[in-house]
């Protein structure tokens, strides 16, 4: 070959090498695209969660103080009931005789002993035997008294108002007044209380956490989770009074007090207490989708760091409300966290920033109708 040839070999070469370069630029992928949330402070209301079950206000067993025959049953059971309403009747008949047979005594008593007072100034019955008059009669009008009383408790009452229970006899039944079973339940549930059981020390925990707070131990709110996962819409205070340490397991019984205007809380229900600690000013909060385990269990995230490069932090947890995990370390402010297509970068790679297209509090990442899973 001639040398006019190589050279232009040469140049031939030289031209394909820098197509197939500009080629091979051309080719390369873009780099993805990710959605991130930028971190920010907020105010946050430091919780604990705790196991709970719903008791009324007030129980009271309805028992009969007289023995007797049940006539018939007034009420319907389930039903709300006030105090002093008449709930059972007895048969009054040997009341309504005891009655009338102590009445007649106690008035007999009294003339005897009236008597007794005319003939003492004239010397005629001695001052013992005015005495022992007088002890007669008042004893036979006290058994007087007792005696319309039980005529009363022919009619058995409801001792307080309140929703009442199935009725454990019916017409025909004999009562007495030592009977074991009751002859029905109340209950009170227009407020109830919900108790909470926590070990000693962590109580001590609360305690110190809100008085780091300001918080006042006589106003600390609590709110509920249904056994249905709704909130329950009225908040309930925290009664710190009475609380003792269990010595056999070393654990505390809370109790916090709700109203129940709807009767939503039943007595024996099982909820979940949600007890305020205050409110943390600056709090850094994360999205709970962003947040993922590595091999370890160490709870991390990914960040888009300012030269668009994806970076790995490992972080420490508070607490959990919900969607936002509270971070104490790991996270600061400003930093942009991915929230959306983490499962198409790692760490160390470029990557670019994009807004949601989903909630950031919206929970765990799920497909997208018409969009394919991951942005």
């Amino acid at each position: 070959m001639s040398l006019r040839g190589m050279r232009w070999a040469a140049v031939s070469l030289a031209a394909m090498v820098a197509a197939c370069g500009a080629e091979a630029e051309q080719a390369a992928p873009p780099a993805p695209e990710v959605g991130v949330v930028e971190i920010q402070p907020q105010p946050y209301e430091l919780t604990i969660q705790l196991s709970g079950r719903v008791t009324a206000f007030e129980t009271s067993e309805v028992r009969p103080q007289i023995g007797g025959i049940v006539r018939a049953r007034r009420f319907t059971e389930g039903a709300e009931v006030r105090a002093g309403q008449v709930l059972y009747d007895i048969d009054v008949g040997p009341a309504r005789t005891n009655a009338a047979a102590a009445n007649a005594a106690a008035a007999s008593a009294q003339a005897r002993y009236e008597r007794y007072q005319q003939l003492i100034d004239i010397n005629a019955v001695s001052r013992q035997e005015l005495d022992d008059a007088r002890a007669a009669a008042d004893q036979a009008n006290a058994a007087a008294q007792s005696a319309r009383i039980n005529l009363g408790y022919t009619n058995v009452r409801a001792p307080i108002s309140g929703i009442i229970g199935a009725s454990s006899v019916t017409p025909g039944a004999l009562a007495t007044p030592s009977q074991a079973q009751p002859f029905a339940i109340i209950q009170n549930i227009d407020r109830v209380y919900v108790d909470m059981t926590q070990s000693s020390a962590d109580l001590m925990r609360l305690r110190r956490a809100l008085e780091a707070q300001g918080v006042n131990t006589d106003r600390v709110s609590v709110r509920l989770l249904l056994p249905t996962g709704e909130e329950y819409p009225h908040a309930g205070v925290l009664q710190f009074s009475g609380v003792s340490v269990n010595p056999s397991t070393g654990a505390v019984t809370l109790r916090a007090l709700f109203p129940n205007p709807d009767h939503t809380l039943l007595p024996g229900m099982f909820v979940d207490a949600r007890v305020s600690q205050g409110t943390a000013p600056n709090a850094i909060v994360a999205p709970q989708q962003a947040v993922s385990r590595n091999a370890r269990g160490e709870a991390f995230v990914l960040v888009l760091n300012q030269q668009n490069v994806v970076e790995e932090r490992v972080l420490e947890t508070d607490q959990t409300d919900g969607a936002q995990w509270v971070v104490t370390s790991g996270l600061n402010a400003g930093d942009r966290v991915i929230v959306e297509g983490v499962q198409r970068v790692r760490p160390g790679v470029e990557a670019r920033a994009a807004t949601p297209t989903r909630r950031a509090d919206a929970g765990p990442e799920q497909p997208l109708r018409g969009r394919q899973q991951g942005g």
